[in-house]
C-alpha cells in the first residue's frame, strides 16, 4: 500500500508539529504495514532532518511542490503505467490559512480521493486513525495509543452527505446502524437529518427520540453549524459524503467545514470517502472483537 505525503509548513516547522505528532505516534505502525509513503520535497527533507523513519524503504522523495511535486501526487492518484504509479491514497496535512492549501493541486488531490474512493487524510487524528484501522485489517494487536479513536460512546459523529450521496450514506448507516448507535451524539444536516431519523424510526430506535440531531440544510449554514461544533471540540468525527462532480452553491460553507476539521488538526477525523468509512468500521468491529 502507497499513499502520498505532504505537509503546510506549519506541520513540520518544529518537533512538535503535527507531522512529527504523527509520525512518533505511527511509525511502528507504518513499518509493521510496509507502508510506502510518497513525500514531496519539503515534507520529506523535514522527515529525514529530524531524524525519523531513517532508513526506511518506504520512504520516497518527490520534488518540491513548487516544482510539480503535489502534481505528480494527484496524477499517480488517478493511477499511471505499472503498479509503482499508483497511490492508494493520500496524507495531506493542512494548514487552513496557508495559501498553498487552496492551490488548485491540493484541491485536485482530494477531489481524485474523494472520485476513485481512496482516504484523504488532511489532519493529524485522521492519519493516525487511518494507520490503526489498516493495522487492525492486517491482524496486528490493538495499539493503546489509538484507543481514543475507538471510545465511540464519548464522541460526537457528525453525518452529512450531498443530494447524490444520500442513498449511500442510508444504506451505510442502516449496515453499521447498531456501531454508529453507540456514538454519544449524532449530528446532521436538514435534509440528511431527517432521513436517517426515519430509518432509525424503521430500525427500532424509539419514537419519541431522535437518532440524529438536526441542523440546517448545508445551503442555509448547516455546514457552518456543524463546523462551530468542530472547532468547540464538540464533534470529533465527521463522515461527509461529498459529490464532486456537482458545483454547489454553498460551496463556501463547504469549505468552511473541511477548514474548521484541519485546524483542530490533533482531534478531528474526516472521512469522505464510503468505501473507506465502511472499512473503518469494520476495523472498529474487529479490535472490539480482540478486546481492545
Amino acid at each position: 500500500m502507497r499513499l502520498g505525503l505532504a505537509a503546510n509548513r506549519l506541520h513540520h516547522q518544529n518537533q512538535d508539529a503535527a507531522l512529527f505528532r504523527w509520525l512518533r505516534a505511527c511509525e511502528a505502525g507504518i513499518r509493521e504495514l510496509k507502508l510506502g509513503l510518497h513525500a514531496i520535497g519539503r515534507t520529506h527533507d523535514a522527515i529525514a532532518a529530524a531524524g525519523m523513519l531513517a532508513h526506511y524503504p518506504g520512504l520516497r522523495r518527490y520534488p518540491y511542490g513548487r516544482e510539480g511535486g503535489l502534481m505528480k501526487l494527484v496524477a499517480e492518484v488517478v493511477g499511471l503505467e505499472g503498479a509503482e504509479r499508483s497511490l492508494d491514497g493520500a496524507i495531506y496535512l493542512i494548514d487552513p490559512v496557508d495559501p498553498s492549501s487552496i492551490f488548485p493541486e491540493a484541491i485536485a488531490l482530494k477531489r481524485q480521493c474523494v472520485i476513485h474512493g481512496k482516504p484523504f487524510l488532511s489532519t493529524m487524528a485522521s492519519a493516525h486513525d487511518w494507520i490503526e484501522m489498516e493495522r487492525i485489517h492486517a491482524g496486528f494487536a490493538p495499539d493503546p495509543g489509538a484507543d481514543r479513536f475507538h471510545a465511540l460512546e464519548t464522541q460526537t459523529l457528525a453525518l452529512i452527505a450531498h443530494d447524490a450521496m444520500k442513498p449511500q450514506m442510508l444504506a451505510f448507516a442502516a449496515e453499521h446502524f447498531d456501531t454508529l448507535s453507540r456514538f454519544a451524539h449524532r449530528i446532521a444536516t436538514g435534509t440528511t437529518g431527517q432521513r436517517l431519523n426515519e430509518l432509525a424510526w424503521s430500525l427500532g430506535w424509539p419514537q419519541d427520540r431522535l437518532w440524529a440531531e438536526r441542523y440546517q440544510s448545508g445551503p442555509m449554514g448547516g455546514d457552518a453549524q456543524i463546523a462551530d461544533r468542530v472547532l468547540e471540540r464538540r464533534c470529533q468525527r465527521v463522515v461527509f459524503f461529498e459529490d464532486p462532480h456537482v458545483a454547489r452553491q454553498h460551496e463556501a460553507d463547504i469549505q468552511l467545514l473541511e477548514r474548521a476539521v484541519t485546524t483542530v488538526t490533533d482531534d478531528a477525523v474526516c472521512t469522505t470517502s464510503p468505501a473507506v468509512a465502511r472499512r473503518w468500521l469494520q476495523a472498529v468491529a474487529l479490535r472490539a472483537g480482540r478486546g481492545a
